[in-house]
């Protein structure tokens, strides 16, 4: 296909954003970062039984799901649909959200696609949460309107490691930690702040390029592909290591023990198959960190960080707010 360039006389930029889950964990952040940029307008999505607090500087429109003229006139004039949702909500949720943004004929939308690498068919498969998430991609380009962005930042580092050992293998209250295998596979991870820039920078960008002579990068060179960020590429051992100097803590604080990944995995399934939802989080993380590398974006793709001009981060930083959330009990509250 032939590199289709910006045309004179009309926007070559996303002006107008809506956003589902604009106060959520992720979606504040994507929020925060796109108000900082300060070039678009954003417009959050709400239940109309909604009680949340938006923050100034965004409109407001409240929906009923179950009324699809009330979605499509909602998402109407929008460049840009962000959709962010808790693991548990209703698939039907983000297809009504997708039929209106078509309908409303919004011409970007990033799916709620927020995590591992669901564009390598063998990870997708093996993490269940994840492979019904094609269908949504699908969607999208079967109604012919809009054109989807996958974001691939991996797992949410602080919360991850501060949320309990189901994820990272961590309990950091009790000083313990579990390693898969032994706990020097390394995977991508990003925080939540990063996740948050990536969004927002990537939406900043130009649409089309300007002419021949024009190299920057821009929205259409990740039509229907996924964007790879990650704020570090860390093992477990990487994690305690930060951990000991955040916390001012020795080895002999801790109470160290090691899992076979396999069967950790294996375990996890059989749990989430009896309807524990803590099953599936601990076969999905457990997977990420198998010896094949899949869970390391880094490796296995390549970022896009620089492309969309993401800083490096603190890893000590970062571990400090991980273990603030875990002793406040800021991540109790996620399901």
């Amino acid at each position: 296909m032939s590199q289709q360039y910006a045309q004179k006389g009309t926007p070559n930029r996303i002006e107008n954003i809506a956003i589902v889950g604009a106060t959520g964990w992720s979606g504040k952040y994507i929020v925060e970062s796109i108000l900082k940029n300060g070039n678009q307008k954003i417009t959050a999505i709400t239940r109309s039984d909604s009680k949340a607090q938006m923050p100034s500087g965004i409109t407001v429109k409240k929906v009923n799901y179950d009324d699809h003229a009330s979605l499509t006139e909602a998402l109407r004039g929008q460049d840009a649909l962000i959709i962010t949702m808790g693991a548990r909500a209703p698939p039907t949720q983000q297809t009504k959200l997708i039929d209106a943004a078509a309908a409303a004929n919004v011409p970007w939308i990033l799916p709620n696609e927020f995590g591992n690498d669901n564009a390598n068919e063998t990870l997708r498969k093996d993490v269940m949460i994840n492979a019904h998430k094609t269908q949504f991609r699908d969607l999208i380009q079967q109604l012919g309107k809009s054109s989807w962005i996958g974001i691939c930042c991996g797992f949410w580092y602080e919360f991850s490691l501060g949320g309990g050992p189901d994820r990272y293998g961590f309990d950091i209250a009790k000083r313990e930690v579990v390693f898969f295998d032994e706990g020097t596979q390394a995977l991508s991870t990003s925080t939540w702040a990063q996740n948050g820039r990536g969004v927002a920078n990537l939406l900043n960008l130009k649409i089309h390029r300007e002419g021949e002579d024009d190299k920057s990068p821009c929205l259409t060179d990740f039509k229907e592909k996924f964007v790879y960020i990650a704020s570090f590429v860390v093992s477990q051992k990487d994690m305690l290591e930060s951990l000991l100097r955040v916390t001012k803590t020795e080895m002999k604080d801790w109470k160290v023990t090691y899992e076979d990944s396999h069967r950790r995995y294996e375990e996890g399934l059989a749990e989430f198959q009896k309807g524990d939802f803590r099953g599936m989080a601990r076969a999905m993380y457990t997977r990420n960190f198998w010896a094949d590398g899949l869970g390391n974006h880094a490796v296995t793709r390549g970022l896009d960080n620089e492309k969309l001009g993401l800083p490096k981060e603190d890893l000590d930083e970062a571990t400090r707010e991980a273990v603030r959330m875990a002793e406040d009990g800021t991540l109790a509250t996620y399901g």
